[in-house]
């Protein structure tokens, strides 16, 4: 048992211990200052450990801060990146388009220039009337019987134009939008491929000289051809390559042989038509296969 004693004239207190057995009694004189002391000492231990745990809770708070910020930015950088390549797959479509539209406008006669002023809300309506309707149909069918007669006028000679299969094989790939065979993501592919085993004969598919021959990052061994009226043809992941930078080349030479060099899964041909620097969809200007071309085709319009 403890018991305080305080002396009112003395500048102690006193401390009873009573033995509960024994009834034994011992007398411990604790002085004011020390006492104090304690206090003191107690109420600074008191206010640290306030301190240093409001100081940690506050550090916590700002490390779950900083960690949901630093998220969002890369959440925000994704979405960027991801709305950037959407808006460049989107920008090449339209100019894949516009030069597809280009091309049969020309073609077949059918380009004629609409203008008006920008603001047309007080032109009236839009819809054609049938008398109309029947106009334009009698010019597209004017145009297109007179298609033959107009060959004439090409630019450049037919054997000029991409129109036979580069190898024999079966379409792998088309041309278009498709998910990339290694990354997953979307993507414009700018050509087809075809399949073939390591070593197949390559052809070019028209007449011209050869640009580039040699390696070039992702499509490995490459072979573009320059044909004339703003033409271009690519020959990709070739395993060898049989011309050189500068020679002339007829429809049906060979220029290499199928590999698999590049960015690939296997082994295969890319084949992309190009025009004006713009790739189009090559199927339609594949328009038989070189066992077929050993036989004498026209090829004009």
């Amino acid at each position: 048992m403890i018991l305080w004693s305080v002396g009112l004239n003395q500048p102690y207190f006193i401390v009873v211990l009573a033995h509960s057995l024994h009834g034994r009694l011992r007398r411990i004189h604790v002085p004011y200052q020390a006492l104090y002391a304690v206090l003191i000492l107690a109420a600074i231990g008191a206010f640290s450990v306030f301190g240093f745990v409001s100081s940690y809770l506050h550090m916590v708070w700002k490390v779950a801060d900083y960690n949901r910020l630093r998220a969002e930015v890369s959440s925000l950088r994704t979405r960027y990146q991801n709305l950037e390549k959407e808006s460049k797959q989107t920008d090449q479509q339209l100019a894949s388009l516009q030069l597809l539209a280009n091309e049969v406008s020309v073609a077949y006669g059918l380009k004629r220039q609409l203008e008006g002023p920008s603001d047309i809300s007080a032109e009236g309506r839009l819809a054609p009337t049938i008398h109309e309707t029947l106009e334009q149909y009698d010019f597209l069918r004017s145009a297109s019987l007179s298609l033959h007669s107009r060959r004439s006028n090409l630019l450049f000679q037919p054997t000029m134009l991409p129109s036979i299969w580069p190898l024999e094989g079966r379409l792998m790939s088309y041309f278009g939008r498709r998910e990339d065979p290694l990354s997953g993501e979307g993507a414009i592919h700018t050509g087809i491929d075809i399949s073939a085993q390591p070593g197949t004969p390559v052809h070019v598919t028209a007449d011209g000289i050869v640009v580039h021959a040699e390696w070039e990052g992702a499509y490995g061994r490459l072979v573009v051809v320059e044909h004339g009226g703003g033409f271009q043809t690519y020959y990709a992941h070739l395993s060898r390559i049989k011309v050189a930078v500068g020679q002339g080349v007829r429809r049906g030479d060979m220029i290499g042989l199928s590999g698999s060099t590049g960015r690939v899964t296997g082994p295969h041909l890319h084949y992309e038509v190009r025009r004006g620097g713009t790739a189009i969809n090559p199927k339609i200007y594949m328009r038989t296969t070189l066992a077929q071309y050993s036989h004498p085709i026209d090829f004009g319009f």
